[in-house]
C-alpha cells in the first residue's frame, strides 16, 4: 500500500512538473518570437510571422528604427521618470492609506473603505475627457506631473495593502512604538513599511509595468516629441501607405520591454509571498 502511494505521489509530481514546464514554455514563446522577429526583414515576417530562429537583418532594422526618429534614450528616460515616480507615489501613499484604515479606529472608517471600493468600479477611460480638460486649464500639458501625481490615489492598491495588513499587522507593535515616544510617521516609515516589504515589492512590479506600458493618457497629454515615452514612440513606428517596416517595429517592441524584464527579475521573488499574504481575509 505504501509502495503504491509513493508511486502515485511521484507520478503526480511528474505530471505537475510537466504542466509547469509546458506553461513556462508557452509564456516564453511570444517574447522569443518577438525577439527573433526583431532580427528578420519585413519580407520574411510577411511570409511567415512565426520563427524560432534569428535572421541576419538586425543591423538593417536598427538603421531603419533610428531613421524613423525613434530615440530610445529619450524615450527610456521619459518612461523611467514617469514609471518610477508613479510607482513611488502609488506604493507609499497607498500603504499609508491602508495603514490608516487598519490601525486607527475612527467613525467613518468602513464608509471610507466602501467608497474606495466603489471608485475601483469606475473605468479610467470614463474620466479621461474631464481629466484632460482639467490639465489643459492648468496649462500642464506636456508635463510629467499629471501622469505621476494621480497615482497617489490608487484604490486597487489600497485594497491590496489593507488585506495584507489585516493578516500581518500586530497593533501591539504600534502601541509599543507610541509608548517609546515615536511619532506616527516614524512608526509607519521605520516599522510598518519593512513589514509590508513583500506587498510593496509585488505592487511595485505591477504598477511599474502598467505605467511603463501606458499609452492612452501619455499620448493624450504629451504632444512634444521630446516628452514622448517608449510606447508612444513604438506606436509611431508605422510606414507610409505602401510599406511598413515590421522588423523595425518588433525591434522597437523588444527595446521597450527589456527594462520590464529587469525590474521583474529583480523583484519577482516577492510576488508569490506578497500575493499569498495579501489574500488574507478579515
Amino acid at each position: 500500500m505504501r509502495h503504491e502511494t509513493k508511486i502515485s505521489g511521484r507520478l503526480l509530481k511528474i505530471i505537475i512538473y510537466i504542466v509547469c514546464i509546458f506553461l513556462a514554455i508557452l509564456s516564453i514563446i511570444p517574447f522569443w518570437i518577438m525577439i527573433m522577429n526583431a532580427t528578420r526583414s519585413t519580407f520574411e515576417i510577411q511570409q511567415n510571422a512565426i520563427s524560432l530562429l534569428p535572421s541576419k537583418f538586425l543591423q538593417s532594422n536598427i538603421d531603419v528604427l533610428l531613421g524613423k526618429s525613434f530615440n530610445p534614450i529619450v524615450g527610456f528616460i521619459n518612461s523611467m521618470i514617469i514609471s518610477t515616480g508613479t510607482t513611488l507615489c502609488a506604493v507609499y501613499f497607498s500603504s499609508l492609506t491602508a495603514y490608516g484604515i487598519v490601525a486607527y479606529n475612527w467613525r467613518l472608517r468602513q464608509p471610507f473603505f466602501t467608497f474606495i471600493l466603489a471608485i475601483m468600479m469606475i473605468p479610467s477611460q470614463v474620466t479621461a475627457i474631464g481629466f484632460y480638460q482639467f490639465v489643459y486649464k492648468l496649462d500642464m500639458t506636456n508635463n510629467f506631473l499629471p501622469l505621476i501625481l494621480p497615482a497617489i490615489a490608487a484604490p486597487p492598491m489600497v485594497f491590496f495593502m489593507r488585506q495584507y495588513l489585516l493578516g500581518m499587522l500586530q497593533i501591539d507593535i504600534v502601541n509599543s512604538g507610541r509608548i517609546d515616544g515615536a511619532g506616527e510617521f516614524y512608526i509607519f516609515n521605520r516599522i510598518i513599511l519593512p513589514i509590508m516589504k513583500p506587498a510593496i515589492a509585488t505592487q511595485a512590479i505591477f504598477t511599474f509595468v502598467s505605467s511603463w506600458n501606458n499609452l492612452f493618457m501619455p499620448m493624450v497629454l504629451l504632444t512634444n516629441s521630446d516628452k514622448y515615452t517608449m510606447p508612444i514612440m513604438v506606436s509611431l513606428l508605422r510606414g507610409d501607405i505602401y510599406r511598413t517596416e515590421y522588423g523595425a517595429i518588433y525591434l522597437g517592441l523588444t527595446v521597450t520591454v527589456l527594462p520590464l524584464f529587469i525590474v521583474y527579475f529583480l523583484l519577482s521573488k516577492y510576488i508569490i509571498a506578497g500575493v499569498a499574504l495579501g489574500g488574507v481575509k478579515e
